[in-house]
């Protein structure tokens, strides 16, 4: 029996024939279980294995229902979809842009590590759907230039992420604040405990679709357990990084993934590095470089594993084996995406033997272990390691960037930008050199007794100029005597002086304790603390 495509499932035909032209032609079984409920309006939670398709899945019922409505108005989506990550959000954003523009449809990512003058502006004009991460969006609520009050859809992409990351509580604090009886898609590889919270709080009577089991046990992809000496992890790292093919290594920490690329670097392998302490300019071209193959490896956290797709990984390989199932299965899913074949490698030092057995276990993966060492057949048979060339990589110059992200003096040779000008060009305040304009005169450059401001000849008064020995305000003669100018004791005998009063003479206030007349003195006034002293007279 033929699958149905997209038109069967009720899809409308202007987004039929957009996908048509990007060469989508046959839905993959989340879509095909999921578009005929939430294209009905239905609250629906889906789950399926990383890559299978989720994010048409939510997408075209979006898109749908945003082309059948009126235009946003200025700051008021209609439409919100909610992720993790900013890579996750611009991925969601470039595989659903050509669709929108065809129906007429504007998106836009709120994400941090990017300005907010364009996501302000493009939310001031007018956008149906946004794009965001929760931090970003709850920023952009506080200034003012978002409101939630218009949605319609709301989606939750790699919910269970969501929940890991510690965004729960701002997941729920954006959730409240769009109408209560929108229509919300949830989907995650994995509906566990924590995604449960926000089904029951937000969501209506959802309709579940789960496509695959929660574990990474597919066929197209295979699991090796290597067991490599402590003192050896990097030679085996090395040569399976200089293999042919697209490679994703993950580390366990930020330092961790930094101090591998720069390693691999020195020993002749381009890596690219990407994590959460990368700006994000650095991050988007440092995928951009892996997708577009100029870049072979990519060296990652686990920020990189949920919902990033590249296409062609045939690799992944765990430098640091991951301490939860559901990172080995986000992991290992950057590989074997949609059918595609591809393997997974983990380095395990004796003394994580037990503890990574236990947690592949609780992931549904039986790995193949095999003992190895730097140089060894069955290492290249089993990831097609290689012995790296030695020779250090040189940085190259960044490629040109798109729109605002260039650099000064990043760009090709000759292009012009704003502020260049040919050689010998002439523009506004420029003149040719020998030309003379007011104030330029060189000093000297004047004929003969011809006057310049500042010029006065000798003896002419200006303000301020005196003849010597013209008195002014305040002057005074040598010897001239001014108030208070006497020094103390110049004055002839007997001649009194202010604040001077022969000894004995009274002033205001100088009256002594018992220099008061009888009937002006008093008894001294009893205390009341005085009065608590006093013995209580007995009976």
């Amino acid at each position: 029996m033929q699958a149905p495509d997209f038109a069967a499932l009720g899809l409308p035909r202007q987004l039929v024939r957009a996908l048509d032209r990007e060469g989508i032609t046959t839905p993959f079984e989340i879509q095909r279980a999921t578009l005929p409920d939430a294209l009905a309006g239905r609250d629906v939670l889906g789950r399926g294995q990383t890559g299978s398709g989720k994010t048409l899945a939510f997408g075209l019922p979006v898109l749908a229902r945003m082309a059948a409505g009126p235009k946003a108005r200025p700051n008021h989506p209609r439409a919100l979809i909610l992720v993790p990550t900013r890579e996750l959000a611009m991925q969601v954003n470039d595989a659903l842009m050509p669709l929108g523009r065809a129906v007429g449809v504007f998106l836009k990512t709120a994400v941090g590590g990017v300005p907010y003058d364009r996501q302000i502006d493009s939310l001031r004009r007018g956008v149906e759907i946004i794009v965001a991460t929760p931090g970003r969006l709850g920023d952009l609520i506080e200034r003012g230039v978002c409101r939630l009050d218009d949605i319609q859809v709301t989606v939750l992409d790699e919910a269970d992420q969501m929940a890991d990351m510690g965004f729960l509580p701002d997941v729920t604090e954006l959730l409240a604040k769009t109408p209560a009886n929108a229509q919300r898609l949830l989907f995650s590889a994995t509906l566990d405990g924590d995604v449960d919270t926000l089904v029951k709080r937000f969501m209506t009577d959802p309709v579940t679709h789960s496509t695959a089991p929660p574990t990474a046990a597919v066929s197209t992809m295979d699991h090796h357990m290597l067991l490599i000496p402590p003192h050896d992890k990097f030679a085996v790292a090395a040569s399976i990084a200089a293999r042919q093919g697209r490679t994703m290594m993950f580390a366990r920490t930020q330092m961790g993934v930094d101090r591998l690329v720069a390693q691999l670097a020195e020993v002749g392998v381009r890596a690219g590095a990407l994590h959460g302490g990368k700006t994000q300019r650095v991050r988007t071209r440092t995928l951009a470089e892996f997708k577009e193959g100029r870049t072979s490896v990519l060296v990652a956290t686990d920020v990189a594993a949920r919902g990033i797709h590249v296409d062609g990984v045939s690799l992944v390989v765990h430098v640091d084996p991951p301490k939860d199932p559901k990172d080995y299965l986000h992991r290992a899913g950057r590989t074997a995406r949609a059918g595609e074949s591809g393997a997974v490698a983990t380095l395990v030092l004796p003394k994580q033997r037990r503890s990574t057995l236990a947690v592949l276990q609780k992931a549904g993966v039986e790995p193949a272990q095999t003992r190895v060492r730097s140089g060894d057949p069955a290492l290249a048979e089993v990831t097609g390691a290689r012995q790296p060339s030695g020779v250090p990589v040189v940085d190259e110059p960044p490629a040109p960037r798109r729109g605002g992200d260039r650099r000064q003096g990043d760009r090709p040779y000759g292009e012009r930008r704003y502020g260049d000008r040919p050689q010998g060009e002439r523009r506004f305040g420029d003149r040719p050199q020998g030309e003379r304009r007011y104030g330029d005169r060189p000093q000297g450059d004047r004929p003969q007794g011809e006057r310049h401001y500042s010029d006065r000849p000798q003896g002419e008064r200006r303000y301020g100029d005196r003849p010597h020995g013209e008195r002014r305000y305040g002057d005074r003669p040598q010897g001239e005597r001014h108030y208070s100018d006497r020094p103390q004791g110049d004055r002839p005998q007997g001649e009194r002086h202010y604040s001077d009063r022969p000894q004995g003479e009274r002033r205001f206030g100088d009256q002594g304790r018992d220099d008061r007349r009888p009937d002006e003195r008093r008894a001294p006034r009893e205390r009341w603390s005085d009065e608590r002293r006093r013995p209580t007279p007995t009976r």
